[in-house]
């Protein structure tokens, strides 16, 4: 068993920006903008772990986001779709889909990920998270970033993929960008409430890494983020 939040760094490649899209069309503004957005995910986050109640930290999470979506500049939602953007954009909360996960360490192994633009992504598998929900024991690949920052990336499909929720499935934890749930000891916490799209979802020419087929969930996730 192992603390995988706390692993030792390894590089990691970077997901496209809209500042590293185009670089010749942006410059301070954008970037001090981007800035910003990464604050405030880091505190949004921030506060989340902080908070005695789960499921006041996710409708604070919720919420923020919603604000965050609707009125950010580096928002991944299109500016004509941003005021459809509502709390009706996600599940109702459901505490039975929050499980504290025994992480298993694994010397890294080499295991790209698919990117929703083609080609692939450069991860590494780093080790599982195995946990048991609606009665059933699971295991999900963690992978780590290799580019810049690093991160745990914990990327997830389920029966609701391609319908209900993204196809190219949802981000439970994406640390390098500021989504981590936090730890309870050597364990972590996988509250499937917190699943997210990736901004490919939003828009297609955005580059983000896909739910490696080994972390398909043979059940039915409705909590978290619906499909845009």
């Amino acid at each position: 068993m192992g603390h995988l939040l706390l692993s030792r760094p390894r590089p990691r490649l970077a997901v496209r920006s809209r500042i590293e899209t185009d670089p010749h069309s942006h410059g301070a503004v954008e970037a001090l903008d981007l800035l910003d957005w990464k604050r405030r995910i880091f505190s949004l986050y921030s506060d989340v772990r902080a908070a005695a109640d789960p499921a006041a930290a996710w409708l604070h999470w919720r919420d923020t986001r919603v604000t965050l979506y609707r009125t950010h500049p580096q928002s991944p939602v299109p500016e004509r779709a941003r005021a459809g953007y509502t709390a009706d954009a996600f599940f109702p909360y459901d505490p039975a889909y929050r499980v504290i996960a025994t992480a298993t360490g694994a010397l890294p192994e080499p295991s790209p990920l698919l990117a929703s633009v083609g080609g692939t992504l450069a991860f590494s598998r780093i080790g599982h998270a195995r946990f048991e929900l609606l009665g059933g024991e699971h295991e999900l690949e963690l992978s780590w970033n290799d580019g810049y920052g690093g991160g745990i990336l914990l990327a997830v499909t389920d029966r609701t993929s391609g319908n209900e929720t993204y196809s190219g499935g949802r981000y439970v934890l994406d640390t390098v960008k500021g989504a981590d749930l936090g730890n309870e000891g050597a364990y972590l916490v996988v509250d499937f409430n917190f699943a997210f799209n990736p901004s490919c979802a939003f828009d297609p020419s955005w580059a983000c890494p896909l739910a490696p087929p080994a972390n398909q969930l043979p059940l039915r996730l409705e909590v978290g983020e619906r499909a845009p």
